[in-house]
């Protein structure tokens, strides 16, 4: 028999790591080549891991909702063939040579004597004697898991310091031999604080799935690098409203699928970044990168998720065709079916978040972009016309975060209008879908 690894995938040009969303398999569990093993998301999108070989599920390595690097070992499957190692466990005593010379011959030579890179990488940022710690891995082997559940208790064994008995990562407690006598732990390193939130009778507590923690993570990283700046424009979309409303029902009954007013700003939108292509940009550090191609990023939501799939060469586009793309990328994220490859590329995030019913907000920045443009709901209000009357319009907000190391108001200003231009000058006359 050979133990084989599989690992985390590169499900992008720029992915670095991927969570683990949901095991589709168990140990034990027979399967074959191409088989699904796991979910994985990444950069808000999930896809699945197929395997690479037919065998046994040996050891999960990573638990759901463990973010790992692309390239890390993330499960092991035993195939039928001759003895062989996996190409990156870490022998005994290679990880001595890894992480210091105070670390003692481990407990046996078999499975426990191979370390994955994750185990490895974990023993030595927190200084984990891993011949003290006993596995709740198959054969005794020490997961990922096991020195997380050690670390959050604290109770560490430290390299270099030849405990009397091995932590059992399962109980987070020293495991005292059978013939051996009752002896102290070793000293515990303190943890570090965790956020503390009261809870009361009645409250309910949900775990953070794996799409939530990559959300998390990307809009933290969004607000603390780059300094946003907001503006707004109000935008008189009376001639619109009246254009589509007056064939919705006709395009629907011919192509199949609804035109929706989003459609018109993507276009819009699009059409302007031709003449403001400072817009579709990104920082760089030393540099800022003008991108060529306009790929806009629409965000879809679901009940609990957000995901952000990309109109390629948006430019390019009849305001038919955009609309085509939105629905079918909606159907993609509401049934599953979304693709790594629909969720790369995207040059500016558009976002409809008129759809709920909001008037105004301030999006948070799609890093690395430098911009995001929220196209609020269309709401009937009085406005004040050229001859000094008072008539009820068809209004909406367009409001602009903007990254102001790329940006300036000045630009972003210009932008704006003539986005609100091009659509208050959108009618029957002179503006086509097809």
């Amino acid at each position: 028999m050979a133990t084989e690894q599989i690992k985390m995938p590169q499900l992008g040009e720029s992915v670095t790591e991927g969570t683990i969303s949901k095991w589709l398999v168990s140990v034990g569990d027979k399967v074959n080549k191409y088989d699904p093993l796991a979910e994985v998301m990444t950069d808000k999108v999930n896809a699945e891991v197929p395997s690479s070989f037919s065998g046994v599920i040996e050891e999960l390595i990573a638990a759901e909702g463990d973010t790992m690097a692309v390239g890390e070992i993330i499960c092991t499957i035993e195939t039928e063939g001759g003895a062989s190692a996996p190409e990156a466990a870490v022998s005994a005593p290679e990880l001595k040579a890894a992480v210091g010379n105070g670390i003692a011959t481990p407990v046996d030579q078999g499975n426990r004597a191979r370390y994955s890179p994750a185990v490895l990488k974990l023993s030595q940022e927190h200084g984990i004697d891993l011949t003290q710690v006993l596995g709740t891995g198959a054969g005794g082997r020490i997961t990922r898991k096991d020195l997380l559940q050690i670390i959050e208790s604290g109770n560490i064994p430290a390299a270099g310091q030849k405990a009397e008995a091995p932590v059992h990562a399962a109980s987070k407690l020293p495991v005292q031999e059978a013939a051996a006598p009752s002896q102290p732990a070793p000293a515990a390193i303190a943890p570090a604080p965790a956020v503390s939130v009261p809870v009361a009778a009645g409250d309910i507590e949900i775990p953070v799935t794996g799409v939530r923690k990559a959300i998390a993570t990307n809009m933290l990283r969004s607000k603390h690098e780059i300094p946003h700046a907001w503006t707004m424009v109000e935008v008189d979309a009376t001639n619109l409203v009246d254009y589509r409303n007056s064939i919705k029902d006709e395009f629907k009954k011919k192509e199949g699928f609804n035109l929706t007013f989003f459609a018109f700003f993507v276009k819009a939108v699009s059409q302007a970044l031709k003449e403001f292509p400072q817009i579709n940009s990104m920082w760089a550090g030393d540099k800022i990168i003008q991108k060529k191609d306009i790929n806009i990023s629409i965000a879809v939501a679901t009940d609990d998720a957000l995901f952000v799939p990309v109109i390629k060469n948006a430019d390019e586009k009849t305001i038919k065709g955009i609309a085509r793309e939105i629905s079918d990328l909606a159907v993609k994220v509401r049934s599953g079916k979304l693709r790594p490859e629909d969720m790369q590329g995207g040059t500016i995030t558009v976002n409809n978040t008129g759809s709920f019913g909001s008037v105004q907000s301030m999006g948070i920045i799609n890093y690395p972009q430098a911009a995001i443009l929220q196209v609020e709901s269309i709401v009937k209000r009085p406005v004040v016309m050229n001859n000094g009357m008072i008539a009820v319009r068809d209004m909406v907000n367009l409001c602009m975060s903007l990254d102001h190391r790329v940006l300036d108001g000045l630009v972003c200003g210009r932008f704006l209008a003539r986005v609100k231009e091009i659509i208050e000058n959108m009618s029957k006359t002179t503006t086509s879908i097809y």
